[in-house]
């Protein structure tokens, strides 16, 4: 696809490189719930892996639901980290995109439940 700055946000162009290379290192359950979600199998959606919006990378991003799905590992319990995660949301949602978090934990063990919940937000 060729670059369009509002599909992406206005992403720079190294954040939009970034988001290429993160494709081919997804964590397991970022794995695990791609396979869920690719192929429009929630709801007919179409969702992107790594999708580049403004200077963040999204794991997961629906553009018809304007909706952002987010795999956070342990390290995302850190104060530090929360506190980023609270801001880059902050500024997400500046775009009006909503944004739903799940643990690596989550989606290893409770899968149901977070396609469940992906689908009342794409409803």
């Amino acid at each position: 696809m060729k670059y369009q700055p509002s599909y992406y946000y206005n992403a720079s162009r190294e954040i939009i490189d970034t988001a290429k290379r993160l494709r081919k290192n997804m964590t397991p359950a970022e794995k695990i719930l791609w396979q869920e979600l690719k192929g429009n199998k929630i709801n007919g959606r179409h969702f992107r892996r790594q999708h580049p919006i403004y200077r963040y990378i999204a794991d997961f991003y629906c553009h018809k639901e304007k909706l952002v799905i987010e795999v956070d590992g342990s390290y995302h319990n850190n104060p530090e980290q929360r506190d980023y995660d609270k801001n880059r949301d902050a500024t997400i949602d500046e775009y009006d995109i909503r944004v739903l978090r799940f643990t690596n934990n989550e989606v290893l063990n409770r899968l149901e439940e977070v396609i469940k919940r992906i689908k009342e937000a794409c409803s």
